[in-house]
């Protein structure tokens, strides 16, 4: 049995929200298709279907059929030439549309007034000229795609702005060229002016809405902007500049200062600090020394580094989270729904509205011919079925693509729109809260032993093992610089410590059933150990010479930004719970740093699952933060799973929203973007359907002249989406 493939290809002749609900239509109900979503915004289809049951040219005769061009050959992620084309276009289009209805406008003005030594008839003739080049090449994309979507019986936005403009110009035409035959000799009447202005300013709206959609891209634009397009590769001949697709994994790379990182690598010669602002959002550049892994797309700092590649192509960490990103932007929200629902009927019931609204002026209020033409023209262009379309998927690519430069990655809308409603956040202690590693917290020497003393001797006795705490004491050491010891007779006690010899001196460190078992007495330090143990921290006795020489705290040790980022959640009225597997003692001393209230520990992963499931039964919206691996099933389990750390596992898979920094603020940044995102995606509902209730009643009145209607269709579209990248101002 075949599983389904998810596919996204580009469409080409959408204009509006209907066209969506059409094209979305078609694929869905092409035999072997699952699901089909399309987005106005981004101009693609995202696409479910079973490859042995339906191909890709049968989608795309679908997608024809229905009078719209799917693009099957599609371009490289986030290359969009198509889009910049498209705004180049329609700026020429405008220019030329606006330099001759400006001369028609003020024509029209004068002539009426009287103030030129010409007939009305010879104006009108004048006017018939410089509209005609007005229709015809700047309004071509309308009556092109009125005709298309004619021919597959479907409407859009295009029959909109074609059937007013036309009736308004052919009329006047007929005026023109037919005086007698069209009843209108000598009055002057015509609307030529209308004609013309009603195009220039759509293609205004149209051009502007365009500029400011291509503005939304720039996330995805700028990550991709981030890899270089060759590498320097160390072969047998030397160093080579090779193109970056040709660098395959287990190659030598060499990177100099200021250099971009051209893959995922590890550090395997030299030391360097990096900036990875762009990828993990974290502010401060990072230090990378050998064994260290980087990622490709980060600025190399200040010294030169010799790599190997770990990954290429689309398994590097950025290439990954392009993906993401243009997932998350191309993904609806639930909130769209009710729009989606009023735009597959939009068109056709507007001009059902438009033609009643013509009889009833025409016949029921016996009124003249033009004033029940106006209104008709008025009701089709005030119509905003764009910025239905526009409304969500806006906000949802730029709210995402800000996400994604500060190091939050989110999934989809779905996730985007969940995240506003988390009431409580439970989170994982080891590598959520903590650093997720043991580290040295205090060294109390005894005996006139000195502090510096204690942990060279500790350090050069734990050296051989391979415990994390031992590999702690080590690193604590060698980070103060202090000179290594010679080991000999070195002996491991599986859960108790280690004992060697070191320079003559026999060294034992570890717990107390230890030095119990060496004869050590450590009476002398039982109250400071007392006092370690109590608030989460490992106590590892050191004993010389079977002589108590001090004690040294080890534990995982909580994250600077920890206590910060529970009190920014605190401040939005939501529960933190503290979830883990480890010792309550343990536990009790990390909560109580990071400033938990609520802990509950010695967990198993099913207990988890089924404390999350407690939470939901009583009627809460449950975010849960862990490392995206240990705590999958309480990540899927919860109503939004956040996952933390540097997005190169399963983690990027499984979570809603992944943290790429690795630090618990982004919880709470992520949770406040959703509700500024959601409260945009609201405010431009709100006026795509006001515009609708409030100007089509106006229109079919009577009270709206089409020119106006025009302008204030063109801001409907524009107003929703430069209110939509007000959120690229947004900073955590």
């Amino acid at each position: 049995m075949n599983e389904d493939l998810v596919q996204t290809l580009g469409v080409e002749g959408m204009t509006c929200a209907s066209c969506v609900a059409r094209v979305e239509r078609a694929l869905r109900k092409t035999e072997g298709v699952s699901n089909a979503t399309v987005n106005l915004a981004t101009e693609k289809a995202t696409i479910s279907f079973n490859p042995a049951r339906v191909s890709l040219d049968r989608l795309r005769r679908s997608v024809a059929d229905a009078g719209y061009t799917l693009i099957v050959a599609v371009p490289e992620k986030g290359d969009d030439p198509g889009r910049l084309l498209t705004v180049r276009a329609l700026k020429r289009d405008l220019i030329l549309s606006a330099s001759l209805a400006l001369p028609i406008m003020l024509l029209s003005m004068i002539g009426m007034a009287d103030r030129l030594p010409l007939r009305m008839e010879d104006i009108n003739r004048i006017l018939l000229v410089l509209a005609t080049p007005v229709m015809f090449i700047p309004g071509r994309r309308f009556f092109a795609g009125f005709w298309m979507k004619a021919r597959h019986l479907s409407a859009d936005m295009n029959m909109l702005a074609a059937v007013g403009t036309g009736s308004a110009y052919a009329y006047s035409t007929a005026a023109v060229l037919f005086p007698a035959w069209s009843g209108m000799a000598g009055t002057g009447h015509v609307y030529f002016d209308t004609a013309s202005t009603i195009i220039t300013l759509i293609l205004f709206g149209r051009y502007l809405e365009a500029r400011a959609k291509y503005r939304t891209s720039d996330a995805i634009r700028s990550l991709l902007g981030l890899q270089p397009r060759t590498a320097r590769v160390i072969g047998d001949g030397g160093e080579t500049e090779t193109p970056i697709d040709e660098v395959v994994v287990g190659d030598t790379l060499m990177v100099r200062p200021g250099e971009r990182i051209p893959v995922d690598a590890l550090v395997t010669k030299g030391s360097s600090t990096v900036d990875e602002s762009m990828v993990t959002g974290e502010s401060l550049p990072v230090e990378k020394v050998t064994g260290d892994r980087v990622i490709g797309g980060t600025v190399n700092r200040n010294g030169s580094v010799e790599l190997c590649a770990t990954a290429v192509g689309a398994g590097t960490v950025l290439a990954r989270i392009v993906a993401l990103v243009e997932e998350a932007q191309g993904s609806k929200a639930p909130v769209q729904a009710l729009a989606d629902r009023i735009a597959a009927v939009f068109v056709p019931a507007l001009m059902v509205i438009a033609v009643l609204t013509f009889l009833l002026w025409y016949v029921a209020a016996d009124a003249p011919f033009t004033q029940a033409l106006v209104n008709f023209i008025a009701v089709l262009i005030i119509a905003c079925p764009c910025a239905l379309g526009l409304a969500t998927p806006t906000a949802i690519m730029v709210g995402t693509g800000v996400a994604a430069s500060h190091g939050i990655l989110i999934r989809n809308a779905k996730s985007l729109e969940r995240a506003r409603s988390v009431t409580t956040v439970v989170l994982d202690k080891t590598g959520t809260i903590t650093e997720g590693r043991p580290a040295v917290t205090d060294i109390l020497p005894a005996g006139g032993m000195t502090r510096d003393e204690l942990l060279r001797l500790a350090a050069a006795a734990e050296r051989p093992s391979e415990h994390p705490f031992a590999e702690a004491i080590v690193e604590h050491a060698r980070t103060l610089h202090i000179g290594e010891a010679g080991v000999e007779a070195f002996q491991s006690f599986t859960g108790r410590g280690v004992s060697a010899v070191v320079e003559s001196a026999k060294v034992v460190a570890g717990n107390a059933a230890l030095m119990a078992e060496t004869g050590v007495d450590i009476q002398e330090m039982a109250p400071s150990a007392a006092r370690l143990t109590g608030a989460g921290i490992t106590v590892l006795f050191v004993s010389v010479n079977g002589r108590l020489a001090g004690l040294i705290g080890v534990a995982d040790r909580i994250k600077a930004s920890s206590s910060a980022a529970v009190e920014a959640l605190r401040r939005m009225h939501i529960d933190v719970i503290m979830l883990t597997g480890d010792h309550e003692t343990a536990a009790g001393g990390i909560a109580a740093q990071a400033g938990i209230d609520h802990l509950i520990a010695e967990v198993l992963p099913a207990g988890k699952v089924a404390f999350i499931r407690k939470l939901q039964a009583e009627g809460k919206t449950v975010a849960m933060v862990g490392d995206g691996v240990n705590d999958a099933p309480a990540l899927a389990q919860a109503d939004l799973g956040i996952a933390l750390g540097t997005g190169t596992d399963i983690a990027m898979q499984a979570a809603d929203i992944t943290l790429m920094k690795g630090d618990l603020a982004g919880v709470a940044q992520a949770i406040a973007l959703s509700s500024r995102t959601l409260r945009i995606i609201r405010q431009n509902l709100f006026w795509a359907f006001f515009y609708n209730l409030v100007g089509i009643p106006l229109a079919a009145l009577g009270l709206l002249n089409p020119v106006i209607a025009a302008g204030a269709m063109a801001f409907s579209s524009v107003s929703v989406v430069s209110n939509s990248l007000r959120l690229r101002r947004y900073t955590p």
